[in-house]
Formats: C-alpha cells, structure tokens, sequence
C-alpha cells in the first residue's frame, strides 16, 4: 500500500491560494487567490499554464462546470465571473451581490450555478443567461458556503451565524437548521451519496450529519487549528480536510509549508490538490484508494441504511485477511462526550489491534497506520476506526471495556491497566498536538526571517 505522493508543484501565486477545482477529465486544475488571479495549471508539462485577470480584488472560489467548458469564480470585488478556459481566458461578469462572494458551485446537471455572499444571502442563477433565479435570505450573517446536492433537490449552506442550514431547491424554504455553539463553519460538502454532509469548523473540528435522522453522526477534533476546507472523495470513502494547522488529513497528517487554505480532489479521485499560505498548488497522487469501488445508487450502503461504515484500503495480497473499516458513520443520539472522542483516537503501536466499546456487538477495529513522518507524510496519532457491527450504542451510562487483541488473541486487561493506558495516550495527543504548534511557528519565523534578509539584500 502506498503513501499519497506529490507529483507537481505550481508556483505562480503572489498571495495565499484559496480555493481550488479540478476539470472533469483530470487535465487541468483551477485555482483562485488573494492576488485577485485564476490559473489555470495543465497536468501536461510541455502545456503551459494560463493566468486569467478581470476580478478587482481577492478571488475566495473556484469552481469548474460538470461539462469543463466553463469556471465560475466569485470575488471580494461582490462579482461572479463566468471564464471559458481557453487561451484567450474569456469571461462574462455579472454584480451578483452587494457583498463579498465567498462561495460559487454549479449543479451536477450545470444548469444553474449558486452563490454565497458576506451579504447574507445566497442566490441560484441560471448558467446559460446569468439570470437570476430566487435568492435565500435566512441566514443572519455571512455566508461562507452554500451547495448543491448531488441530485440537485437540496441546498445546503454554512454562516458565521453559527448554524448549518438545509433548503428545499423546490419550495426555496428551509428544511432543517443544524446550530453549532462552539464556532461556526468555514467549509461544507454533500456525500457523494447525498444522505449526509460534512464540514470544517473554527473549533478545530471536522463534524458529519446525516440529513435524513438530521443528526451529528462524527466528530473529529484532530486539528490544532482552524479547518478550512473539506472534500469527500468520489466513491465516499474518505474525507480530505485543511486547517490553518499546516495539514491535510486522508486519516493522514500530511505536512505543508504553512496554513492550509484549499483542498479538491479530482473526479476520479486519482488525485488531490491542496493550496495555502506559501502561495504554492500541490498536487498529489491518491495512491490510497487503489482498488476501492465507486458508489452505485443501488447498492449504497448510505442510501439504503442509518447506519453507516466505510470501507478503507485493501491490500492486493490478501483481500480476504486485510480488510480494514474506516471511519464510522454510527448514528448517535447525542454529541459524543470528550471521553468517547479520545476512545477514538486511540493509537494502539502494534501490526494490528482492536479495541472494543460498550458491548462486543459494536466492535471497533483499529490499525496503526505505521512509522511517523515516512517519506514527508506526517502520520496521525489518530487511528482510523470503523464499527463492524451497526446495532444502535446503548446509553452513555454503560460501563465500557476496552480489550485488546493481538495476534487474534484476546487478552483482557484490568481497568487500573486500562486507565494507564489512556493517560499516555492523552499524554501522546498532547505532545503531538504541541509539536504541530511549534512547526507551525517555527515555520513562520522562517518566513519572516527571509522577509528581512531580502529586504536588507534590496537596500543594499
């Protein structure tokens, strides 16, 4: 099994990349900026790259048609622009706000294109004329992010209003509103499957909803930072996440050169690209989902269950022995409790262990991904978790056990162990999350550091 791998590096930006979108056939790779720039990068190392200029100010987002002929691109400037990627970087331009645009995204049909807005709104256009269709205006602060489902029924969108909001494209109304009390949402995105969401959060946290039980079914609190942007792979078998921690998460802690602002994959899920604060486009290769299967809306396990359980890498060797669950979905009747999150995070330093919680119907299966920072990919310290069984979890008050199995031999240890062993890992997650803080700062130090050199290089 292998590491996701960098493959090409673009460096044209004159200030933080912050959102980027990949063409439907994988050649090429939109990206928008703080230097009110879109580039517009070709996989092909012969072709060269195109820079397209007409926005006034800061362009937040990029998002390319499901056909590839067209790029929508929203601005600070209050403009959304329409680009043909071609040489020539022809554009159509319309006010579609008396804001900031934070957010652009057409429908999977690219028929009508979205747009969010510091103006509190969010407004759906038709693509062929740029006329404006109906606009949504419950939301009571900024709007960071709004969405199409995949079927294109549903609406979702994230404000500054500390609240997650579900509409009906049909009736324009409001479905359901999901309140967060510790921060509010900078980034949101459909399942593939359509039957959930996730998001980033300023708390730190990546958080997953069901939208049918409108439950909080994951949370994620492995960032030291900000997340800023978050992307489901196509066949939902992974969450891609970028904080302003200096990382990407694929169950991975990935190391970057500064604040994560942007992150895409590409719609075969070959390849993700990330972009930040050092003003760089990485692409990389997935290499992590080698034979893992796309959706099928027959067979989903997401469209026909509550319960949810991804599958994660299998290796080529042995499919039978090797099989590992990744990230749970388990509908919860509540938020977790602190305790359950860090049972989660659980870094068991052994080929393979389990871990079981609350009753040996709901088994938990944790693999130690390996080696720490092997060939520039920092590991998490967070193993990745799947429940084998989906049975609803009992009440928090039950008593948990924690047993671990080695070799396919259980052996169980007393709870004066077990307490041990959750110290040092707390210990372990606190020193992980330390050394984040303190390479984050170094690398700022660096940076500015080299600002003052080369302003003493230019004044001599």
């Amino acid at each position: 099994m292998e590491d996701p791998k960098l493959e090409k590096q673009f460096k044209s930006h004159r200030n933080t990349v912050t959102s980027l979108s990949f063409a439907p056939n994988t050649k090429q790779l939109a990206s928008g900026g703080l230097d009110s720039c879109l580039y517009l990068w070709p996989f092909k190392s012969q072709v060269r790259a195109y820079r397209f200029v007409g926005h006034n100010d800061a362009v937040h987002s990029v998002c390319f048609s499901p056909s590839g002929h067209l790029i929508a691109s929203g601005s600070k400037d209050k403009k959304v622009r329409l680009w043909i990627p071609s040489v020539k970087g022809e554009s159509t331009v319309f006010k579609a706000h008396t804001a900031a645009v934070r957010c652009v995204d057409f429908s999977n049909d690219g028929q009508s294109l979205l747009s969010s807005s510091e103006d509190k709104t969010i407004k759906i256009w038709t693509v062929h004329r740029q006329k404006f269709q109906f606009s949504l205006n419950q939301h009571s602060n900024w709007v960071r992010c709004a969405k199409f489902s995949p079927d294109g029924r549903l609406i979702i969108s994230c404000s500054d209003d500390k609240t997650v909001k579900i509409w009906d494209r049909n009736t324009n109304e409001c479905m359901h509103t999901f309140y967060e009390p510790h921060g509010f949402l900078n980034d949101i995105a459909f399942h593939p499957s359509g039957t959930c969401i996730g998001g980033g959060c300023t708390d730190a946290s990546v958080k997953i909803w069901d939208i049918r039980t409108r439950k909080l079914i994951q949370h994620y609190a492995n960032h030291v930072a900000s997340v800023n942007s978050v992307a489901f792979h196509p066949n939902g078998n992974f969450l891609l996440s970028a904080s302003s921690d200096a990382t990407l998460k694929v169950f991975d802690l990935l190391d970057d050169h500064g604040p994560a602002m942007s992150v895409a994959f590409s719609k075969q899920g070959d390849y993700f690209a990330s972009g930040g604060q050092d003003q760089q486009v990485l692409v990389w290769k997935t290499n992590f989902d080698i034979i893992s299967s796309p959706i099928e809306s027959t067979t989903n396990k997401y469209a026909n269950s509550s319960d949810y359980s991804t599958r994660s890498r299998i290796s080529s060797g042995n499919l039978q022995q090797n099989k590992t669950h990744i990230a749970t979905l388990q509908e919860k009747p509540q938020l977790e409790t602190s305790d359950e999150r860090q049972a989660r995070k659980i870094d068991v330093f052994s080929e393979k262990s389990i871990m079981r919680m609350f009753n040996d119907d709901d088994q938990l299966k944790i693999t130690n991904i390996g080696p720490a920072y092997e060939n520039g990919i920092a590991r998490s310290n967070s193993a990745s978790a799947g429940l084998i069984n989906s049975a609803r979890m009992p009440n928090r008050n039950t008593r948990s056990t924690y047993d671990i199995e080695q070799n396919n031999t259980q052996q169980s240890y007393p709870p004066q162990l077990a307490n041990t062993l959750d110290h040092i890992v707390q210990q372990l997650d606190i020193l992980t999350k330390t050394v984040s803080i303190l390479e984050t700062r170094l690398t700022m130090t660096e940076s500015k550091i080299q600002e003052i050199n080369n302003e003493e290089h230019n004044r001599k």
